[in-house]
């Protein structure tokens, strides 16, 4: 009660005409962060519903916390386990979460400082879809990454993913994906190696007898017997205790959150199924055809749900309601497409062994051409029933 009467008591001042009328878009952010906004709709079809679009994005953020917190405890863990020392579980948090944090204040400090100028600059609402993007690119970099390089990403993401575009509900690709890509891409050292994944890992200093490199490399040297040369075994691919960027690597965490956002409506599952569905189509299809030659192939397709980003991609990238098929047969299209496309990548493009990144960016594209032709492949049928009637 005492927050509402002092917003209500400052917002002449920030309101067009005020004294800091120019500051009425950032004004107009908090206010609504803070409460659900008194305004209607005055005109056109609406949808009466509590909900709103910060609403929706906080329950994205919701769906993310066990991914985050487990990814905090991961970095810890990994850290002890390549130095060969005896930390605590208190220490090993209390290290992921100090390795963690800058991590965030850049990608929010950026992120948030860009979308609130080009606010102020165009005169409209600061756009709420940042708060998804600004918590899922520090779960999908690695830990260690230069904070000036993620800061650059940052900026390209905001402002060629979805300022030009015309913000939130406008941009074509993930504004998340785009970040890693352009690192990717840019700073190629940074995003792959044996060290990058495990926090002070970055100059190779690790004890004998460890390496920081992930599964996948493992599995694509020599597939399934890779992994377990390697000590790998299913468990730990499941519970997550895994080098790997800091959110992708418990599939169990991300299960938690693919439910709540399930249960609450906010993510397609068609997507999520169809992705599976595809990534096994493809696995299944490679299992058949590999020989003694070709160990990554004959490794059963069931991992590759459970390796490298798929499980994070296809919960809570894929699913983007902005950047993703609209349509509902065009869901089960764009979400196959990114599970066959993934593991067509992982298997025959030695370059680049981890697909989900590029599959999704792909379909990010092609989206609109799949609704458009479920569209109209869907008025042909009408009209043909039509006439035949």
């Amino acid at each position: 009660m005492g927050l509402r009467q002092l917003t209500d008591k400052i917002k002449p001042t920030f309101s067009k005409g005020g004294k800091l009328g120019f500051l009425h878009s950032t004004f107009d952010a908090f206010e609504s962060f803070l409460f659900v906004p008194n305004t209607v709709t005055h005109k056109g079809s609406h949808v009466r519903d509590c909900n709103d679009l910060k609403r929706v994005m906080i329950m994205v953020v919701i769906a993310l916390v066990p991914a985050f917190l487990f990814g905090i405890y991961n970095i810890g863990y990994q850290h002890n386990l390549a130095f060969g020392g005896e930390m605590s579980f208190g220490a090993m948090v209390w290290y992921g979460f100090l390795k963690i944090l800058p991590l965030y204040l850049v990608s929010y400090i950026v992120g948030l400082g860009i979308e609130f100028i080009s606010a102020q600059i165009q005169g409209h609402e600061v756009n709420e879809g940042y708060l998804v993007s600004g918590m899922l690119i520090p779960l999908i970099v690695p830990v260690d990454v230069p904070l000036w390089m993620l800061a650059i990403a940052v900026a390209f993401a905001v402002i060629i993913g979805k300022e030009v575009f015309g913000g939130t509900g406008m941009n074509i690709w993930n504004p998340a994906l785009l970040a890693r890509a352009f690192l990717f891409f840019s700073y190629p050292s940074k995003m792959s190696g044996d060290y990058v994944w495990v926090a002070g890992l970055s100059n190779g200093g690790a004890v004998d007898g460890f390496s920081g490199a992930t599964p996948m490399v493992h599995a694509q040297a020599n597939g399934l017997e890779g992994l377990n040369q390697a000590g790998t075994s299913l468990c730990d691919l499941v519970c997550g205790l895994i080098p790997g960027a800091v959110g992708e690597t418990s599939v169990i965490a991300i299960l938690i959150g693919a439910i709540i956002l399930i249960w609450t409506g906010v993510a397609s599952w068609k997507i999520m199924l169809s992705s599976v569905i595809g990534a096994l189509a493809v696995g299944f299809l490679c299992n058949a055809l590999a020989t003694d030659a070709t160990p990554y192939l004959q490794m059963p397709a069931y991992y590759h749900l459970l390796l490298g980003g798929f499980a994070f991609g296809t919960v809570f990238m894929a699913t983007d309601p902005v950047t993703s098929a609209q349509t509902e047969t065009g869901k089960w299209i764009y979400g196959f497409l990114i599970g066959a496309l993934t593991v067509v990548v992982r298997l025959f493009n030695p370059g680049y062994m981890e697909g989900m990144m590029l599959a999704i960016l792909l379909m990010n594209t092609f989206a609109p051409l799949i609704d458009h032709y479920v569209i109209s492949s869907s008025l042909k049928r009408r009209a043909k029933k039509v006439k035949i009637a």
